[in-house]
């Protein structure tokens, strides 16, 4: 069932911070951009870089290519890679992995040929979830390369991955970074910090510009999964395996109503299942 035009209106009217598309648009704001990262990691920085949004970096033709949502570069060099993530993969080393990836993309983009390791930059991944990562209830779970036999040694290789949990409890976390995660889980925003990033949601939202690119990218990606999944089933076919094409199938549907391009009943339609099995199949 293709979305009507009064149904894209009505998703982009009750998009939040948590919506890829806005948390961007917001983090494009250089100062407010600035003053998230020194919250999450107790530090001053001078100044940052204009926030590159949706950074595209492709190493081989061959090879898997990222596009990270906020990549950033402060005054000292050091590297920001933020990232909304919504989507709680029944894998649960997906996101770890992929931090793993790309801080590997990430290395191999800046390290021109012939240069020295040294040359790598200090690097930080950051990734907001919407749900928790590890099961640990923390708010916010922060991970270094150190020794087994003396957790006190670190590596040294200047590789953080930062994993925020809107769901977890909030103790030991800066007050500021506490108000940001309830506000993304629904609360209202109380403070100076969080409050400023309410209103700059607000500002574009209204932002006409904005709407239309909304839409435009919303519809063209309903579009282009449709597309890829006809044609994933076509090769599936000339392949002759029926089973992985339904497997894979399903599961980008499953992707697709978790990231609510989809409805359940809409997915389970384009499955060939009831809602009922679609649901026990996908864990929804």
């Amino acid at each position: 069932m293709e979305k009507t035009m009064p149904d894209v209106n009505k998703i982009w009217e009750n998009l939040t911070i948590a919506d890829n598309f806005i948390f961007q648009k917001v983090m494009r704001k250089k100062r407010l951009c600035k003053r998230f990262i020194e919250k999450i990691l107790h530090i001053k920085i001078r100044k940052i870089m204009f926030p590159e949004t949706e950074k595209d970096i492709h190493i081989r033709r061959d090879s898997k290519s990222v596009r990270l949502d906020v990549y950033v570069e402060d005054d000292k060099g050091t590297l920001y890679d933020i990232e909304m993530q919504t989507t709680d993969y029944a894998d649960p080393a997906e996101l770890p992995k992929r931090t793993r990836y790309y801080q590997a993309m990430m290395d191999m983009d800046v390290l021109n040929k012939g240069e020295f390791y040294t040359k790598l930059r200090k690097t930080y991944i950051i990734f907001i979830c919407t749900f928790d990562p590890f099961d640990r209830n923390l708010s916010q779970y922060t991970f270094h390369e150190t020794c087994a036999e003396d957790a006190t040694l670190e590596m040294g290789d200047e590789t953080t991955k930062i994993f925020l949990n809107s769901k977890g409890r909030r103790e030991g976390i800066d007050s500021d970074l506490a108000a940001f995660l309830d506000y993304i889980e629904g609360k209202a925003p109380k403070g100076n910090f969080t409050e400023t990033i309410a209103d700059a949601v607000e500002v574009a939202k209204e932002n006409k510009e904005m709407k239309v690119e909304y839409m435009t990218y919303y519809m063209e990606l309903r579009r282009s999964e449709e597309r890829g999944m006809e044609k994933g089933m076509e090769k599936g076919m000339e392949k002759g395996m029926e089973k992985g094409r339904k497997e894979g199938r399903w599961t980008t549907l499953a992707e697709l109503v978790r990231e609510g391009v989809l409805t359940l009943k809409e997915a389970a339609k384009k499955a060939g299942m009831s809602e009922e099995h679609f649901r026990k199949l996908a864990a929804l």
